[in-house]
């Protein structure tokens, strides 16, 4: 075990866009097992430990300790692991370092997710009284009142009370002292990331009321409320979180619909959607999320490059009636009939020149249609 680094766990392809996932107070990372493995089939997920928590040292942090404190740690993590800008989620503690992180840091924080926390917790002296508690007599009666705190009455995870219990009290004194001085509440306007906001409506921590004031103030931020979820719910309701988390990260269908709609034409579109049927709904639904929210609005490459690709793939599968929809959709993305030919003579070397003369011809029936209409 590294020292001076949080203990983490790194999920999923090692190329993926990277997802870190934030914990709340007396937990581990285990907080995120019915959640993280879902996420990983489209992110590298990493999550981590608070300091004198789960597998992390303590020592990293100091009494006195800010939220400020605890990002910097999560910065020194992500550097040792190479990753530069990075989506965050986190839950109560672990989400007040995400709204650190996305007004300090903003150039590292490519999307975040609030999760049970709050710009504030409530006032320093109850932080400052749980503190001392922990600090005269550890964490064995605290922990004794842990389910009442993060779960709905029924319903617990074993795993995460035992946290709780075998954390190291002054690790876990100095997360209080943190949460005791935090209050940013005056400067959530200034968030830019996209921001996704969950509240549990059973969470007597923090209140759904915490959660909108969040959303309120976080310009074009989302509030998704869960019923029947007190303070842990990526714990009590993963499902729900997950749903919420993969369509704030994963792509969005309604953003996805609009750039469908511009790169194909409202007619297509309208043609489509009209030949829609609840067989092949969930389709539908996946292009619109993953090729056209995800895909497509990935800004590493112009809509120019992505026909050029898109006409390419075509040809060599062979898939002519799909190319000329995107022969089309080429020239709604700015590609001149002479960078269309340049690019199917390009495929005439690389899939074949049958590929290419059949593509040749599908190019030049669509394009004369174009020039037909246009007079």
């Amino acid at each position: 075990m590294n020292d001076t680094l949080l203990h983490h766990r790194a999920e999923g392809p090692a190329s993926a866009a990277p997802l870190l996932l934030g914990p709340s107070l007396g937990t581990s990372l285990a907080l995120w097992d019915r959640v993280a493995p879902e996420l990983s089939t489209g992110h590298r997920v990493i999550r981590w430990d608070l300091p004198g928590h789960g597998g992390s040292p303590a020592g990293l942090l100091r009494a006195g300790a800010t939220v400020g404190d605890l990002a910097d740690l999560v910065l020194a993590l992500a550097d040792a692991l190479g990753v530069e800008r990075f989506a965050y989620a986190g839950v109560s503690l672990g989400g007040a370092v995400g709204l650190h992180l996305a007004l300090h840091h903003p150039e590292r924080v490519s999307s975040l997710a609030v999760i049970c926390s709050s710009a504030h917790f409530n006032g320093a002296q109850p932080w400052q009284d749980r503190a001392a508690l922990v600090r005269r007599e550890g964490l064995a009666r605290l922990a004794q009142s842990a389910n009442d705190r993060w779960f709905t009455p029924g319903f617990t995870v074993p795993r995460l009370v035992q946290d709780h219990r075998d954390a190291d009290p002054e690790s876990y004194a100095a997360c209080c002292d943190a949460l005791a001085a935090f209050d940013v509440r005056d400067r959530l306007g200034g968030i830019a990331a996209p921001t996704l906001v969950i509240a549990g409506r059973e969470d007597p921590a923090t209140p759904p009321a915490h959660l909108r004031e969040i959303a309120d103030a976080v310009p074009g931020a989302t509030l998704v409320e869960i019923p029947g979820a007190s303070h842990l719910a990526p714990a009590e309701r993963p499902e729900a979180v997950l749903a919420a988390l993969r369509s704030h990260f994963h792509g969005h269908p309604e953003r996805g619909m609009a750039v469908r709609r511009a790169v194909l034409g409202d007619a297509h579109v309208d043609r489509a959607q009209a030949r829609q049927t609840p067989f092949t709904a969930p389709f539908q639904d996946f292009i619109s999320r993953y090729a056209w929210g995800e895909i497509w609005t990935d800004e590493t490459l112009s809509r120019r490059e992505r026909s050029m690709i898109t006409l390419t793939a075509l040809v060599a599968h062979g898939h002519y009636e799909e190319l000329a929809m995107h022969v089309r959709a080429a020239r709604r993305n700015g590609l001149t009939p002479e960078e269309i030919g340049a690019v199917l003579l390009q495929t005439a070397v690389y899939c074949g020149v049958p590929a290419a003369n059949s593509a040749f011809a599908t190019a030049q029936r669509v394009l004369a249609e174009e020039d037909g209409g246009a007079g």
